[in-house]
């Protein structure tokens, strides 16, 4: 168990995206070799990443513009119904200062199943596209 539990170690430590500083890695090996899960595991959570979900949107467009959280969800359900309709028509959405809705098509390509190694077609697709914008840029960069 001590061997596999260093290499799943590793990866984090490797895999991480946060900085991770020197004093950091050793207080986690030191966590590894002595197997303390308990503080491992606290530790651990602590380097997740929080993603936001479409409730917790909801509530924070709720907050931004004193309004309920039905009229919010509204907002945004009605703000994601226009963009799919706009894009399904090939058209973009541009807000300026926040970003750009598009459409891009991939052409028909050949890959490679990884487990047979035999050659298989990918179809040609479009994808959606979002490219943000300098003013979004600039304040996720602060």
């Amino acid at each position: 168990m001590y061997k596999g539990f260093q290499k799943v170690a590793m990866l984090i430590i490797c895999a991480n995206p946060l900085p991770v500083t020197i004093s950091a890695k050793i207080l986690f090996w030191n966590l590894v070799k002595r197997s303390n899960l308990a503080v491992l595991n606290n530790y651990l959570k602590t380097l997740k990443l929080k993603n936001m979900n479409k409730a917790e949107l909801i509530e924070a467009m709720a907050k931004a513009a004193d309004c309920t959280k039905t009229q919010a969800g509204s907002a945004l359900d009605g703000f994601c119904s226009a963009v799919t309709t706009a894009l399904k028509k090939g058209d973009k959405v541009t807000l300026v200062g926040f970003g750009t809705f598009s459409v891009s098509k991939r052409a028909a390509r050949i890959g490679r199943n990884p487990q047979s190694g035999k050659e298989i077609k990918i179809a040609a697709k479009k994808v959606a596209k979002f490219k943000a914008g300098k003013e979004l840029s600039t304040k996720v960069a602060k």
